[in-house]
């Protein structure tokens, strides 16, 4: 029998996100988290955000529920410059374009820059939705390796004198999702000489960078770029509202080379013709109020808190069993087991444990390490974390002795 819809290749059968996939676990009576990449609810400035909407529908109503520019709101535009301002002082930060997160903005570039077959390298192991957006427009992925300090550039030169020319590499510098590692100057350096020489675009993805809880802080790609003659033309920067203010209210941007935020802004034009004018204003209301300079410190100082809290209860059931990487801020600790355990199988012992982590398969686009698994310390409370990294260690008991 023939088929009866007939789809567009790259969705005739399509993989969907391998994090969203377990979201039905979490409803589970009693279950504790460390899976999902969420911010803690509980650290939303609920009230002041609530204040900024009513301020905001009060003073301007017409504007909030109207559509509004596709480039975005001028009063957010000019509050988000400030922020950039803060973020890469010495780069021309006036080409920017608001999105409806920074997932959009990938997706957009994606679809004015790539096309069947194009090269886009990526780190290994990386964010899943954007191996999932790239699979999605048929793009040749190739992979560079990643260590504690983040992506291998070294690897990565290697795979370029080898012939690779990806048309853009995606990066997540500063705390990757999943890994939280961080590029140091020298590898920042390396790559924004590598982009120049072999003429790639760096897609710079910043969605973490200013929940810094230790360590010294490092420039960005963007802002390195402006003191290297050539090398901004060669630079995207996206960010997001979503891990430091709420997801809610669905805010990115990019910041570009003007010939490609203007073919962008067309492409956003058939997608959402614009982000939604409330939610824009109502950002810009709170990012001008000076709540989020006030309120940002604590988020991170319990954030910083709960990480310790999760470092010290691996190491005091697993110690060297499960080898850890400790990131200097973000939201996420990278791990794998020593011992031969696969984290894929385990997660079924963890979840009758009531318990729940991202195996480190979900964020490879081929030939992923089993041994690996992402835990997220964000959301869960101090007891919580320690109730559930004592749940993990009864389900990897029970795994073991299953295995044996």
């Amino acid at each position: 029998m023939p088929p009866l819809y007939h789809f567009n290749p790259s969705f005739q059968a399509p993989q969907g996100s391998p994090i969203r996939e377990m979201f039905k676990y979490m409803a589970q009576p009693g279950m504790i988290s460390f899976a999902g990449g969420y911010p803690a609810a509980s650290l939303f400035d609920v009230n002041a955000l609530a204040q900024a909407s009513t301020e905001i529908l009060a003073q301007t109503p017409s504007s909030c529920l109207q559509y509004g520019a596709t480039e975005g709101m001028n009063g957010l535009a000019e509050a988000l410059r400030a922020v950039m301002q803060q973020r890469a002082p010495s780069a021309d930060a006036t080409p920017l374009l608001v999105t409806t997160g920074s997932q959009q903005a990938f997706e957009l570039l994606l679809k004015v820059l790539i096309g069947p077959g194009n090269c886009v390298a990526i780190e290994r192991p990386a964010y899943p939705a954007a191996i999932q957006a790239l699979r999605l427009s048929e793009a040749k992925i190739v992979d560079i390796p990643s260590d504690a300090q983040g992506m291998d550039t070294q690897a990565l030169e290697q795979t370029l004198e080898a012939g690779a020319r990806p048309k853009l590499l995606y990066i997540v510098p500063t705390f990757a999702n999943p890994t939280g590692a961080s590029l140091p100057l020298e590898r920042r350096q390396h790559l924004l000489a590598l982009a120049l020489r072999y003429q790639f675009l760096i897609v710079e993805d910043d969605p973490y960078g200013a929940l810094r809880f230790s360590g010294e802080p490092q420039a960005s790609l963007l802002e390195l770029a402006a003191d290297i003659p050539g090398a901004s033309e060669w630079v995207i920067y996206l960010s997001s509202l979503s891990k430091i203010m709420a997801p809610g209210l669905r805010i990115g941007w990019m910041v570009a080379p003007a010939e490609i935020l203007r073919r962008c802004i067309i492409a956003k034009q058939t997608g959402d013709l614009c982000t939604a004018p409330w939610m824009q204003l109502t950002a810009a209301q709170y990012l001008r109020s000076g709540r989020l300079e006030q309120h940002l410190p604590k988020v991170v100082g319990i954030y910083k808190e709960r990480c310790n809290a999760m470092l010290n209860a691996l190491h005091k059931h697993f110690g060297q069993t499960l080898e850890v990487t400790a990131p200097d801020g973000g939201m996420f600790i990278w791990a794998r087991w020593r011992d031969g355990s696969e984290a894929r199988a385990l997660l079924e012992y963890a979840i009758a444990e009531n318990v729940m982590y991202i195996p480190g398969s979900a964020f490879y686009a081929s030939a992923p390490d089993p041994a690996q698994l992402r835990l997220s310390f964000a959301t869960a409370s101090l007891e919580e974390i320690a109730e559930g990294v004592a749940r993990l260690k009864r389900a990897h008991d029970a795994y073991r002795a299953k295995e044996q």
